[in-house]
């Protein structure tokens, strides 16, 4: 096991930074592929999940152009958990619309993004929701495509909570 000190440099690296941007970016890659390639629409909630990715992304963005910045870098650190943990409740409500089907509980059609951050009008291409939440039109190893990113954010909310427990024993560690 790597000492403190190390896993500490590690979580300020360009490298483990570039590496969150980089796995984002290639997560709503395979989102688009689904979409164009595979003819799949995408629900509203396959929407959300995708701006909770791209949270993630842009949040490893901002700790890789930034990773020796404290203030910018724990900025960074926190929207990803904030991003990440978004994306776990997303992908649970999702998953209940897919297991637990009722005309009483239909998730909407429409993408209700604030005004000051339409991300449908301003990518429609990837954040206009056509598809219907209910349907489970993918599964793979029996896991269907919100129960897979739900295992995706949980481990990339946990990855973000052992990062922020690794500099907190890294900082204690220095004061003494």
């Amino acid at each position: 096991m790597l000492p403190v000190s190390r896993l500490q440099a590690l979580s300020h690296s360009r490298l483990a930074w570039a590496s969150l941007t980089l796995g984002s970016a290639m997560l709503l890659a395979i989102a688009l592929f689904f979409q164009y390639a595979l003819d799949m629409e995408p629900c509203v909630m396959c929407v959300y999940q995708r701006a909770a990715v791209g949270g993630v992304m842009l949040a490893g963005a901002l700790g890789w152009l930034s990773p020796r910045c404290p203030i910018l870098n724990n900025l960074a650190l926190l929207g990803w958990l904030a991003a990440a943990g978004k994306g776990v409740l997303l992908a649970k409500e999702h998953i209940h619309y897919q297991f637990n089907p009722s005309p009483f509980t239909k998730c909407t059609t429409v993408a209700e993004f604030p005004h000051w951050l339409a991300l449908d009008s301003w990518l429609p291409s990837v954040f206009h929701p056509s598809g219907d939440c209910a349907d489970i039109s993918w599964s793979w190893l029996g896991f269907s495509m919100p129960q897979w990113l739900l295992g995706i954010f949980i481990v990339l909310a946990a990855l973000a909570v052992f990062v922020i427990l690794v500099r907190l024993i890294g900082a204690i560690n220095h004061r003494h």
